[in-house]
């Protein structure tokens, strides 16, 4: 599968890309580019999309994307409407994009720069930072947003040397991930990301879905499952408990009103599925959210 392949603007009077994204799915397509991304996202929830990767992310979340792979971020349609009312809600991140040779062809060379390499060559796959560490290289982004000249370079190195202490655990994409070159690929798993993303609230059939990719219902089902490494409806089932988590933490709605919200027609199924996919029942998934 290709990407679009995407150019990466950067200001003349700097080695690489810093910006605030304020508007929600800017790039909102399946893409790539040669730089490495460091996305700290602070306002905004949604899908994500890395690799073969496809999971919920929010607020907090900070993922750095190795050169050339695949990504994107589709923010929920819920979040874009709220923030035409309330601008303090608009879905915002912290983007820096920069080239692994940046800093000269030989700076990685260094004995004492194995760290750095090491790390660029973990984000191949891509990596989420949470915790301890996702916070301190929160902190160590606003600092490459605040400060100028050398100070901007040892902070983005921070950011990097802090990276390298993941675990297995934090990686995004599978280690044998890799993507067809053909054009046409590249807009058919687009299509069904994006009807999936629009139309999970509602019944979507095999049959639906498969016609829109051009596929046989079996073909389509091997197809998915091969590109994507999970079952189609492994992944419907992980958008809409997503969509659930959202509600029930962001909304005054009942639990049962959630389920029909999220595209589930029965309650005890969906009771059964969001248990088995979060390890816990819909209300106490409210309720630690809520005290936390």
């Amino acid at each position: 599968m290709k990407p679009q392949v995407l150019q990466v603007a950067t200001n003349p009077n700097r080695s690489f890309s810093i910006r605030k994204d304020s508007i929600p799915n800017v790039n909102n397509r399946w893409h790539c580019h040669k730089e490495v991304e460091l996305v700290h996202i602070h306002r905004g929830s949604g899908t994500q999309f890395v690799g073969d990767s496809i999971r919920r992310f929010k607020a907090g979340d900070i993922v750095l994307v190795g050169a050339n792979l695949p990504h994107y971020w589709h923010f929920d349609q819920e979040d874009k409407a709220d923030s035409s009312l309330q601008p303090n809600l608009l879905p915002y991140s912290s983007v820096i994009h920069f080239t692994e040779d940046f800093w000269g062809t030989q700076f990685l060379l260094l004995p004492e720069n194995k760290m750095l390499k090491n790390v660029l060559e973990k984000a191949k796959r891509g990596l989420v930072l949470h915790g301890a560490i996702g916070q301190e290289v929160g902190k160590q982004i606003e600092n490459v947003f605040n400060t100028e000249g050398t100070f901007q370079l040892i902070a983005l190195i921070q950011c990097l040397l802090l990276a390298q202490h993941c675990t297995e655990a934090d990686y995004l994409s599978s280690l044998g991930f890799e993507y067809d070159s053909s054009e046409f690929e590249n807009e058919r798993l687009h299509s069904i990301y994006k009807y999936t993303l629009q139309n999970f609230h509602d019944k979507i059939k095999l049959q639906e879905i498969a016609s829109l990719a051009g596929l046989a219902p079996n073909s389509f089902c091997r197809y998915f499952k091969y590109r994507t490494g999970k079952s189609y409806s492994q992944f419907l089932l992980e958008i809409r408990i997503g969509n659930a988590c959202k509600l029930l933490i962001n909304t005054k709605m009942n639990i049962k009103q959630i389920c029909f919200e999220s595209g589930f027609n029965n309650f005890t199924c969906f009771y059964k599925k969001f248990k088995a996919l979060t390890g816990m029942s819909p209300f106490s998934y409210q309720k630690a959210h809520i005290s936390n």
